[in-house]
């Protein structure tokens, strides 16, 4: 595979993804500060700024992670939802193109998946605990949430289990496609079961005050940017392997 060298304004892809990881550490690193430091705590759709006892302990607002957590969780959550779109996309397009660049997009915008698939669960379990009291509730969208995971762990596991390189392409590109599915499906489960306990971020008859709504998109912004630079980076470290290998074929010859 040959990524081939790209270039935007003068700038080459090598220059504009470490700009872009900086400005994901930047926008990352606001939002969190705005987010335990400046932004009011939520609960019961009532902005409040006083000590509160939480399981028999006392916790200040700046502490009170069950609500805290959302601005990383989300934004983690939404980027796993985002690039799980290029594995179905690339997927599509090796079916139709039978091009294994596409196979190795599909692959890498799968591990990229996969982290922030897992940064969702840590993230969303802690809430959890925070928020309910327990570890784990099988509602809609932790359960549709849970197959993803699953989901997009079969997909790898299908892959290491076919020797064959272009079966194992085809397979997983099909794999992909149809675990996007849940994708959609986990994201709008709140709003197509109205008993579901899983908090909607953006709804009628309630929503975020400006200080937070500042701090949720600099943290959406930031962590897009941080998917979009890590499977830049590994498609450039996938370009550098084929060369390599390509380069000692053409040695033992």
């Amino acid at each position: 595979m040959s990524v081939g060298e790209k270039r935007f304004l003068g700038l080459g892809l090598y220059t504009w993804i470490y700009i872009t990881l900086g400005l994901a550490a930047v926008l990352t690193t606001a939002a969190l500060t705005m987010t335990f430091f400046f932004t009011p705590v939520v609960l019961a759709d009532t902005v409040v700024d006083e000590l509160r006892v939480i399981g028999g302990v006392p916790i200040q607002n700046q502490l009170l992670f069950s609500q805290k957590i959302f601005y990383f969780h989300v934004p983690v959550a939404m980027s796993s939802f985002l690039v799980f779109i290029f594995t179905a996309l690339n997927g599509v397009r090796f079916l139709i193109k039978k091009e294994k660049i596409y196979d190795t997009k599909a692959r890498i915008a799968t591990e990229v998946t996969l982290l922030f698939v897992l940064l969702t669960m840590a993230t969303g379990i802690l809430w959890t605990r925070y928020e309910w009291g327990t570890w784990w509730v099988w509602e809609p969208r932790l359960t549709t949430y849970f197959i993803l995971t699953l989901m997009v762990i079969g997909y790898f596991v299908l892959r290491n289990s076919i020797d064959d390189e272009e079966r194992r392409a085809t397979y997983a590109a099909a794999f992909g496609i149809i675990a996007f599915i849940n994708a959609p499906i986990s994201f709008a489960i709140t709003r197509l079961v109205p008993s579901s306990a899983h908090p909607v971020v953006f709804r009628a008859g309630g929503g975020l005050i400006s200080s937070q709504l500042i701090a949720f998109f600099l943290g959406m912004a930031g962590m897009l940017l941080f998917a979009w630079s890590v499977y830049q980076i590994r498609l450039r470290e996938q370009d550098i392997t084929d060369r390599v290998e390509v380069a000692k074929a053409a040695l033992e010859e």
